[in-house]
């Protein structure tokens, strides 16, 4: 009878690997990767090697001018992707007990909300958590949610409709769109507005792919956008071209006093639909673990923007 005895070897692939490896995916170029995980270009290098060289497989192909993910690398990426996004999630664990809002949070928000929202919010989060370490993001409703789904950012903060599946979403604001014209303009001096009063050819929306002309469009009820000849790329562009007489737009409702403030030969008249038109909410992962802070969030965003909605346009 034989005694036979296995020795089994692991692959032992660390957390700063994983980190490094992920970093290089993300920039396709070892120098910026190394710039981003604060380490030289030779050790983050030395450190992708030994991963490679433990895993078998060639996870980069790179050369003097390009780096490029291999088929299975891809496949280690992905892996690595959720690795860090747990491991991230048990780091939040343990910051439980301190304070709400005293850590670092990377947090993604929509070109039509923050500019508008960002200046009513941060001097408040500023002065009521100083041990808030923010890192804001400002991009697209589908790249936040990729990004939060990878792990890059823990919050975004968006305009529903969109499809929320595989998502936490708290809800904190609801609120109606303003048609924006000239104060000489005749339907000015009405308290409100219906989209049937409203010519589709002056009216100036915001470009393809943007989440707030999807939302006007449905609002108002506009199935046939053939007659919008005007796009722009923010709203302020929309509103410097309604300055120039180009037409009118719709802006929603915390966006009214800062884009108007400066604009006295400008007036806002009410969207007469059924409302609201959109909705505000904190999207998360489904198993972020920072649910306190995100009360602590809604509280105080709640609390500014009920304030800055009983300002008054000059």
């Amino acid at each position: 009878m034989h005694d036979w005895t296995y020795k089994i070897e692991y692959t032992m692939i660390t957390l700063k690997q994983i980190n490094y490896a992920l970093a290089v995916a993300d920039t396709l170029h070892f120098k910026r990767a190394a710039d981003k995980c604060f380490v030289s270009p030779s050790t983050l290098s030395n450190a992708i090697t030994e991963m490679e060289i433990q895993l078998g497989i060639q996870i980069f192909e790179r050369d003097n001018k390009k780096v490029i993910l291999t088929e299975l690398g891809s496949l280690v990426i992905d892996k690595a992707k959720v690795i860090k996004t747990e491991v991230d999630g048990i780091n939040k664990i343990s910051q439980l007990n301190a304070e709400p809002l005293s850590n670092k949070i990377s947090l993604g928000i929509i070109p039509t909300i923050g500019p508008f929202l960002l200046p009513i919010l941060l001097p408040k989060l500023k002065s009521d958590y100083p041990n808030l370490n923010l890192n804001i993001i400002e991009a697209q409703t589908d790249v936040l949610l990729n990004k939060i789904s990878s792990g890059e950012i823990e919050l975004a903060i968006m305009a529903l409709p969109f499809n929320t599946n595989g998502f936490n979403v708290h809800k904190f604001w609801t609120e109606d769109f303003y048609w924006i014209s000239r104060k000489n303009d005749p339907r000015s001096k009405k308290t409100s507005i219906k989209a049937k009063e409203i010519d589709f050819d002056e009216l100036i929306m915001l470009e393809e792919g943007n989440c707030l002309k999807d939302h006007i469009l449905d609002a108002c009820k506009i199935k046939n956008t053939s007659k919008i000849t005007f796009n722009a790329s923010t709203l302020s562009t929309a509103i410097e071209l309604v300055k120039g007489d180009i037409g009118t737009t719709f802006v929603p409702e915390m966006a009214v006093n800062q884009l108007l403030v400066a604009n006295p030969e400008l007036k806002e008249t009410k969207l007469d639909e059924k409302g609201p038109h959109r909705e505000i909410a904190i999207i998360s992962r489904n198993n972020y673990a920072g649910d306190r802070d995100i009360k602590s969030l809604i509280d105080l965003f709640t609390e500014q923007l009920n304030i800055n909605q009983k300002i008054k346009v000059g």
